[in-house]
């Protein structure tokens, strides 16, 4: 296959997982809808104009032509205004955030009748209203796990051995921020070549430690700073007993001196190979990934500006920069089409790149403000603590919380989500992120 087929192919792969990833959130939302009876009369994946639909019962179904994202319209997200009865049009009001609310509200009830009143959204239980839209979100990082098992647990990760695969030739003191260059006259022999270390040598021991990783024997090295070491070392099935001292290496930084570290040094890198993984392994790689996503979403204007930057040519685009579908639909045809990697490497990297970007759909949906899942998710629960704290404190009930009046808040949000993608989809075109 052409590496222009292959690309398309990565393309087509990735895209179609988007596609379900975003059904199965939507279907995170319709089932628990049902099973609690809730009132639902569209599920579609995508936006703008319907290009497919068909109606089961109350419910329609279909497809959209911009499947960017997706929808479950529960009947009864937004409450009835204070002079207007379940089931009933709203009055028509004047001035625009009041009329905004009003065309809102009216869009809302133009499919309920006073027979659907105990299906509405908002007379549910706050715990349900919890768990249907939480439920899309939890969709989300429960494929994000599989998918991250399906590869680490399935296929494997790449990991150190206990193999050498190259002997350095000396010390080399650096700075934490660059790169080291070749050796000189000046710089001492690393220990590992002192010792007669060799390509290809399988370490059994360190000072009389045996060794059952690289992790371990990073630890063992490091710790023993500049004294001396013992390392036996399998080599063509003969074991060998080496003597040297490992150095002590210090790797100061240029912009921060606390950054400086002090450790012993060997002089070797070792064979990397790929190895099955176990469930803890799937875990802290979720863990991880949530944090470092967390701290993505935290830094995300400081970001989106440098991805400005870049898209008008003002610097270069970073790797670690955000993407939008576009972007991450080439890197997914790069994947496919690098011919260093075998087919069962691309196919398991592009598994990789959904498990992430579902990841990335779960958390971007807590966000506690709409239209994200999180925003309503948060009215919710402030709902459920100002009636429990008016029943403690004996006053009435304080009612449900008008989420039309938040409105603004959401109206305001779809144009920053518009923007940011706008944003994003220039860049990804005009400076696109490069695996190469």
């Amino acid at each position: 296959m052409t590496t222009a087929l292959l690309y398309l192919a990565g393309v087509v792969i990735f895209a179609v997982g988007v596609a379900v990833s975003i059904a199965l959130h939507e279907l995170g939302h319709l089932i628990p809808g049902k099973l609690y009876d809730v009132k639902i009369t569209q599920y579609f994946i995508g936006f703008g104009r319907t290009i497919w639909s068909r109606r089961r019962g109350e419910t329609e179904y279909g497809l959209k032509a911009v499947p960017l994202g997706g929808y479950v319209k529960l009947v009864g997200m937004l409450p009835p205004g204070p002079d207007q009865d379940p089931g009933q049009m709203p009055s028509r009001n004047t001035g625009m955030f009041a009329q905004l609310v009003s065309d809102a509200r009216s869009q809302e009830y133009e499919a309920v009748d006073e027979a659907d009143h105990d299906r509405l959204f908002y007379v549910q239980p706050w715990w349900k209203r919890v768990v249907i839209m939480g439920s899309g979100v939890a969709v989300n990082l429960v494929l994000a796990f599989l998918l991250f098992a399906v590869v680490f647990m399935g296929y494997g990760a790449l990991a150190p051995t206990t193999t050498v695969a190259t002997v350095s030739q000396c010390v080399k003191v650096v700075h934490i921020d660059e790169k080291p260059g070749p050796c000189t006259s000046a710089d001492p022999l690393a220990p590992a070549r002192k010792a007669g270390l060799r390509p290809g040598d399988h370490l059994v021991s360190f000072n009389g430690t045996t060794i059952d990783s690289y992790d371990q024997l990073q630890g063992l090295i490091r710790a023993n700073e500049a004294g001396a070491a013992t390392i036996v070392v399998d080599r063509n099935g003969h074991r060998r007993t080496l003597q040297t001292n490992t150095a002590i290496n210090v790797l100061p930084s240029r912009s921060d001196v606390q950054r400086s570290v002090r450790a012993g040094f060997l002089g070797i890198t070792p064979t990397v190979t790929l190895q099955r993984q176990d469930v803890g392994y799937v875990v802290t790689t979720m863990a991880s990934g949530t944090w470092d996503t967390l701290k993505t979403i935290g830094t995300l204007p400081q970001k989106l500006y440098h991805v400005g930057r870049a898209a008008l040519g003002l610097e270069k685009r970073s790797t670690d920069s955000p993407m939008s579908v576009v972007g991450a639909g080439r890197v997914a045809g790069q994947l496919a089409s690098d011919h260093h990697n075998s087919i069962a490497d691309r196919f398991f990297s592009l598994l990789l790149l959904l498990a992430g970007l579902n990841l990335f759909l779960g958390l971007i949906n807590l966000v506690p403000l709409p239209p994200f899942d999180g925003g309503g998710i948060a009215t919710t629960l402030y709902e459920a603590v100002r009636r429990g704290v008016a029943r403690l404190l004996g006053r009435p009930d304080p009612g449900v919380v008008d989420a039309a009046k938040l409105l603004p808040v959401t109206y305001a949000m779809a144009v920053v989500i518009l923007v940011v993608s706008v944003v994003l989809i220039y860049a990804d075109i005009v400076a696109p992120v490069s695996l190469t």
